[in-house]
């Protein structure tokens, strides 16, 4: 669901730190989705999801969501697992601090040592999608959105954006690839929508005026669909795959095509 709160400190983004003279490193982002339209809740199991997932799971009311829900949350831990050494079912996670007000309901991170990859987790109609960089990453997928939530939510939007949106005549599919940069941005930065939609420039015309410190890009992905990936930094190579079913329903010792676990 979109929504714009608006009662917490929004963070000002902030470049990352070099040390004086030091170009900035280039980092390279694994991209892994996956279709759900063919698969269904009995395919899945359950038991390498912790307590809070499974209870998460649990209240989901519809079965598409739950569906959804399983598929991300299985396939990053098996994305996730060989990275650490660690069986799927071992992966702990927890709260960075929020970037606007400190406490801990910011981007979900790997409980583990320093240098754990960063990772993360977004679904919507039939993909999902994960991204994992050695950076903070933020992704986004969403299905396109019914002209009247495009023309009721546009007006939350940078005055830029809007501009664009309204020299496509307000078609969905141009909407969602601002929204997709847009969320995938805010999800890095770890705040996502609680900041105000209207501070960022994450449109088409002039990508030289998005935010600094930070890369942005749309991704391929199914028809019907728009997605996006943002990681902080210089983006280097953006490599996107394609899980099959059986990444999710064989058992966990199934590998990502391509060689990487």
């Amino acid at each position: 669901m979109i929504t714009d709160r608006r009662d917490e400190p929004a963070p000002e983004p902030r470049p990352p730190a070099l040390d004086p003279g030091t170009a900035p490193a280039r980092v390279d982002v694994d991209l892994w989705q996956l279709r759900v339209d063919h698969l269904a809740e009995e395919d899945l199991d359950p038991a390498e999801l912790d307590a809070e997932e499974r209870a998460r799971l649990a209240v989901l009311l519809r079965a598409a969501d739950r569906l959804r829900y399983g598929v991300g949350h299985i396939a990053l831990r098996r994305l996730l697992a060989p990275r650490l050494g660690l069986a799927p079912a071992a992966v702990a996670y927890r709260r960075e601090p929020c970037p606007g007000c400190g406490a801990l309901h910011g981007r979900p991170a790997v409980e583990a040592p320093p240098g754990a990859p960063h990772f993360s987790l977004s679904h919507s109609g039939d993909v999902v999608l994960i991204g994992i960089a050695a950076r903070p990453v933020g992704v986004d997928v969403e299905t396109f959105p019914e002209p009247p939530t495009v023309h009721e939510v546009a007006l939350a939007l940078h005055s830029r954006e809007r501009a664009e949106i309204a020299r496509a005549g307000h078609a969905p599919e141009a909407f969602a690839r601002v929204w997709c940069r847009k969320e995938a941005y805010l999800k890095g930065l770890g705040i996502g929508v609680v900041r105000p939609l209207d501070l960022d420039y994450l449109g088409e015309d002039d990508p030289s005026a998005r935010p600094e410190g930070w890369a942005v890009q749309d991704v391929h992905t199914a028809g019907g669909h728009a997605a996006a990936v943002a990681v902080e930094g210089t983006l280097g190579i953006v490599r996107s795959s394609w899980l099959p079913s059986s990444f999710v329903t064989a058992s966990a010792t199934v590998e990502a095509p391509g060689g990487r676990p």
